[in-house]
């Protein structure tokens, strides 16, 4: 597996999912890098945006088994991750996978879960493998989670805790199409798209869950320059030191950069990956992952506008430019 070769797979991608997803180019670029980096992607967006549309076309495209939870609040964590049930023939406890043990995940305005159900996804999503009962049992490969989320200013919402925002590689915030957009949306129903069938617009299926794995593996030999570790050590050490904000990035969040620069040189036939592919991913990986401190939140200031303003500073290396 090879940098034309991923690139080939990916391009047939977006072609297909732009079949059934308008106007959404950013968002699929960004999910399908995550999903090359072997991470996890956070949406956030107003109902009625295309984020649950999307994770049905990506799983059909990429030929893996998919499965949905819809988060709520009486929802329990062996809802998520499954439990023992006694069978009365057997007269044994036996085990009942929950929606967890699938390859594409998606989990439905997760905010809107109480925390000890949120947290049921922490070890799948760290160690792709969910312990219950003493036992613990391997997911399958390729295994991501696409969450959804509303504004947390939204009724009934519950903030995610820092260490299961931390798991999630991305956050990507989804906006209001542009007034074209909506109308490309509007002639596509009128010519008789129905979301609920997907499989009447005749999606192909581009890959399969072996190749996935595969292109992942292939991102070890994208070649990292020396100069360009230094370049994400340095805007990940300024989130920690930066005047507006109280709570600076992990190491997770450097290896989440890595990872994600890989993947993006991949995608677009590279060997190698280069300072635009980690400041075009530096938002969408670092913007969840810092708490500003609170007289800058009352000044309505973002963390967003903080990681922009670190890439302006950052010096970029010049070997790699």
């Amino acid at each position: 597996m090879n940098p034309e070769r991923i690139g080939e797979v990916c391009d047939r991608i977006r072609q297909e999912v732009g079949r059934v997803l308008v106007g959404q180019e950013d968002l699929v670029e960004l999910v399908l890098t995550a999903i090359l980096a072997r991470g996890h992607v956070l949406i956030e967006g107003v109902p009625g945006l295309g984020k649950t549309l999307l994770v049905r076309a990506l799983a059909y495209v990429l030929g893996c088994e998919h499965r949905r939870v819809q988060f709520t609040p009486d929802l329990m964590p062996a809802d998520v991750t499954g439990g023992s049930v006694f069978n009365q023939q057997r007269q044994q406890f036996d085990f009942v996978p929950g929606p967890v043990f699938t390859q594409l995940l998606l989990g439905d305005e997760i905010n809107r879960a109480p925390a000890k159900t949120q947290s049921a996804l922490l070890e799948a999503m760290q160690e792709r493998s969910v312990t219950t009962d003493g036992r613990t049992r391997a997911l399958p490969r390729p295994f991501f989670v696409v969450a959804t989320q509303n504004p947390v200013e939204s009724q009934g919402t519950y903030p995610l805790p820092e260490a299961q925002l931390d798991r999630f590689l991305m956050k990507i915030e989804v906006t209001h199409p542009s007034r074209e957009v909506e109308k490309r949306i509007l002639q596509h129903h009128v010519a008789g798209f129905d979301a609920a069938a997907l499989e009447e617009v005749g999606l192909q299926p581009v890959t399969s869950a072996e190749e996935v794995v595969a292109m992942q593996r292939a991102l070890r030999e994208v070649r990292v320059d020396e100069e360009l570790l230094d370049y994400i050590t340095d805007i990940v050490g300024r989130t920690r030191s930066h005047r507006s904000i109280e709570l600076g990035a992990s190491p997770r969040a450097s290896i989440g950069l890595l990872a994600g620069a890989r993947a993006s040189a991949a995608m677009r036939r590279r060997g190698y990956a280069t300072p635009d592919d980690v400041k075009a991913l530096a938002p969408a990986v670092l913007r969840h992952r810092v708490i500003l401190v609170p007289d800058a939140e009352f000044e309505g200031v973002t963390p967003g506008e903080c990681i922009r303003e670190i890439l302006r500073e950052a010096k970029v290396p010049k070997s790699a430019a």
